[in-house]
């Protein structure tokens, strides 16, 4: 069958130009420009490149942006100090730290210690609870995209089989809960299935909509999709290649030339969720800004 890609770079350049507008407007009025700030802890290559296009998606929709790289040898307490300044500087609305960390710092004692309203991953216990009991929060990131992703391109998932493969807390396990919500996107039945599973490919072919956020390339083959569903692809990961400039090509968890065939929709790599991850960053920080969570 003919499928569609679902052009995640397309739709958040759309929520993009909305927030451009909305910041033209809060200029009108005198009011402060939302500020996004960005922790980067040593040189992990995939992170240098996606705080960077974090700062660029600031500046093309007049943003603040401030980003502050330590040396991958800096202390957990220097990272938490610096944690803490964020915190406590009026100008700076929302920021992240760009995961992963170096082995020797606590990931979770570093993502409590941000105060959950700046949170704008969504990462803090206080919001993953909010999200649970269904009130206002800053949702996580990922998750969020995809669930933009599925609104603005009128995907159906009331009453549909979602199958999620994978249960991280910053994508599988949170997408499960947000499908499941009564909610549009969402009112649909899911199945959380992980390395554990048994009989995966029996699970999955029952899919009407497919999330793959297993973290292994080309994981997913023809034979584990129905004919018709939506696959949206998490993955990300850099293939050595002869045939580009930098040496490596990026590709996901789906193998997506045997797997497009068989969908209505489908995801690329890249181009798909990663653009929308950065939108709804974007997003959270004009929330947190405006005080509307």
């Amino acid at each position: 069958m003919a499928y569609q890609l679902l052009d995640g770079k397309a739709t958040a350049q759309s929520i993009k130009d909305e927030l451009a507008q909305k910041v033209i407007e809060i200029k009108a009025k005198g009011g402060k420009v939302p500020h996004l700030a960005a922790v980067l802890v040593g040189e992990d290559g995939a992170s240098v490149t996606y705080v960077n296009a974090k700062v660029k998606a600031c500046e093309q929709i007049g943003f603040g942006s401030t980003l502050i790289h330590l040396s991958a040898d800096t202390s957990e307490e220097e990272v938490l100090a610096t944690v803490n300044k964020l915190n406590n500087d009026p100008e700076i609305d929302g920021f992240i730290v760009q995961v992963p960390l170096p082995k020797h710092i606590n990931e979770h004692k570093v993502v409590e210690a941000i105060l959950p309203h700046k949170d704008v991953d969504g990462f803090h216990p206080a919001n993953l609870g909010k999200m649970l009991l269904d009130l206002p929060t800053l949702l996580p990131a990922t998750p969020k995209g995809m669930m933009l992703l599925l609104e603005r391109n009128g995907i159906e998932t009331s009453g549909k089989h979602c199958v999620v493969i994978g249960r991280s807390h910053t994508v599988g396990t949170p997408i499960s809960v947000l499908m499941s919500r009564n909610s549009n996107p969402g009112n649909s039945t899911v199945t959380l299935c992980h390395s554990r599973t048994q009989n995966l490919a029996e699970i999955t072919r029952q899919a009407d909509i497919l999330i793959v956020a297993i973290g292994r390339e080309g994981f997913v083959s023809a034979e584990m999709v129905k004919e018709g569903a939506v696959v949206i692809d998490v993955g990300i990961h850099r293939v050595e290649s002869s045939e580009t400039k930098s040496g490596f090509k990026l590709k996901g968890d789906v193998l997506f030339d045997e797997v497009a065939p068989k969908c209505s929709f489908i995801t690329p790599v890249p181009g798909g969720v990663g653009p929308m991850t950065i939108a709804s960053l974007l997003w959270n920080t004009y929330l947190t800004n405006q005080k509307l969570v």
